[in-house]
């Protein structure tokens, strides 16, 4: 196991329950790019079929867990995304 890996992974896990806070509270999408979570799932995921295929270790959890959070970060940009819509459609049947 790779103690420069799991610092990496437990930093960047601190990270994400920050994001989802803010994603949940702030109820907009705006100024987010799902392209670009998107581009962290698939670095998750080649990190865990890595770990899966060439060193398994305990850090697949940290990995594991991370693209957990990254997901749910994601469902909520899509929610905000329909509340966005909602609020424009709204703005617009007010004028």
């Amino acid at each position: 196991m790779s103690i420069f890996e799991s610092v990496m992974l437990i930093c960047f896990g601190f990270a994400w329950p920050f994001q989802i806070h803010h994603s949940y509270v702030s109820r907009t999408a705006k100024g987010k790019s799902a392209i670009f979570s998107y581009v962290v799932i698939v670095g998750y995921a080649a990190g865990i079929l890595h770990k899966v295929i060439y060193s398994m270790d305990g850090v697949i959890y940290l990995y594991i867990a991370d693209l957990i959070m990254v997901i749910i970060d994601l469902m909520l940009y899509y929610r905000n995304r329909a509340l966005d819509r909602k609020a424009d459609a709204e703005r617009l049947s007010d004028r």
